[in-house]
């Protein structure tokens, strides 16, 4: 193989086909990228058994060839080099020459033979969904996947899709939130479990106006972005009945400014020190909504306006888990549903999108 391609660009794909990589492996070989040269581009290919990526950049390719380098290392050398073209060429004995400016690189090699294959799926049938949307489905719910390794079906996200609307889910325990829209395009009801750490690997490449395609079946689903190709491995086992967890009827509910609140309880949560001593207290009356916290280090009030359908309530919750969902909301007002101070509440937008999101309470005690 010998190859001459941008340093820049060739560096920024490996940054893409390193999410692949699973330095943790016991096998050497995956830890490598492959390197498959053809048809003036370079194709580059991680792969893990669990997810696998490959992203092309444009090269000239003088002689075509396979090679499988170590990816870290690799990776170190190309984003070291000077902003010029570098040259890349492998020899019988699977060594590799990397050439830019004045520096020369020698580094062994592996026979691309032995490289596993990424599985197929079919792409001929696939969806398309606008990479801004996808973008803000992961963002609003995959901060709420379990990261408990002895609950692995909560480590995913549920993909529901049913009569044209597409939903995100993710639990973990303590909160749950949902994510839908309706895509035109989309036919077949199904429902899927991906790994969470795919959708963190997905939502890092959208960034455009295009389309991102995503595929799927028995066991893994594809998303294709521009020039990249995601395959990931799907979780096994039976999702949470998530719908069931919804409340159907509230005593209370309020209408408030999001970024009021949001300032308020990251004021509160200040004095916090540990995640068990990060507790709020919300007191809800006629117009008003006071955040209370007090710890050893002090305490501290807030108070907010809103307006207020229903009953008084004082309640608390774990402001780490209340701030990560506010965060993720882009609506300037919210609403808030609550039906005792023992039972989970209900965020959501008051701009009508469809973003849900469940936080359970924290069982009120004298010290807050």
């Amino acid at each position: 193989m010998k190859i001459i391609c941008n340093q820049k660009l060739l560096a920024h794909k490996i940054g893409i086909t390193q999410k692949a990589i699973n330095s943790k492996t016991t096998l050497d070989l995956l830890k490598g990228i492959l390197l498959s040269a053809k048809d003036d581009q370079l194709k580059l290919t991680g792969y893990d058994l669990e997810i696998g990526i490959e992203t092309y950049t444009q090269a000239e390719v003088i002689e075509e060839g396979d090679i499988v380098v170590n990816a870290r290392l690799f990776g170190d050398i190309i984003r070291k080099l000077p902003d010029s073209f570098v040259e890349i060429e492998s020899d019988s004995e699977n060594n590799i020459y990397i050439n830019c400016l004045n520096s020369r690189f020698k580094i062994k090699g592996d026979s691309a033979k032995e490289y596993p294959r990424l599985p197929e799926v079919n792409d001929n049938d696939l969806y398309n969904i606008p990479q801004d949307l996808l973008k803000n489905m992961i963002k609003q719910t995959v901060f709420a996947i379990s990261q408990d390794q002895t609950k692995p079906i909560l480590m995913g996200e549920l993909l529901e899709i049913n009569d044209g609307n597409i939903s995100l889910v993710a639990i973990d325990g303590y909160r749950l939130a949902v994510r839908s829209c309706n895509v035109e395009n989309i036919r077949n009801n199904t429902k899927l479990i991906i790994p969470g750490k795919t959708l963190n690997d997905v939502n890092s490449l959208l960034s455009s106006e295009e389309e991102v395609k995503i595929g799927f079946d028995d066991k893994n689903a594809i998303f294709i972005i521009e020039d990249t190709k995601i395959i990931t491995r799907l979780l096994e086992g039976e999702f949470i009945d998530y719908k069931k967890l919804l409340p159907r009827e509230h005593n209370s509910r309020v209408k408030l400014n999001t970024k009021d609140l949001l300032n308020s309880i990251e004021r509160a949560s200040l004095l916090s020190q540990s995640e068990k001593n990060n507790l709020i207290k919300l007191s809800i009356r006629d117009n008003t909504m006071a955040i209370t916290s007090n710890t050893d280090r002090g305490n501290v009030y807030e108070e907010i306006s809103l307006e207020l359908e229903g009953d008084y309530l004082d309640i608390a919750f774990n402001s780490r888990y209340f701030l990560e969902g506010l965060k993720n909301i882009d609506s300037e007002e919210i609403f808030i549903e609550f039906t005792t101070n023992i039972n989970p509440c209900i965020i959501k937008p008051a701009d009508g999108v469809k973003y849900t999101y469940l936080l359970l309470p924290v069982r009120i005690s004298s010290n807050i």
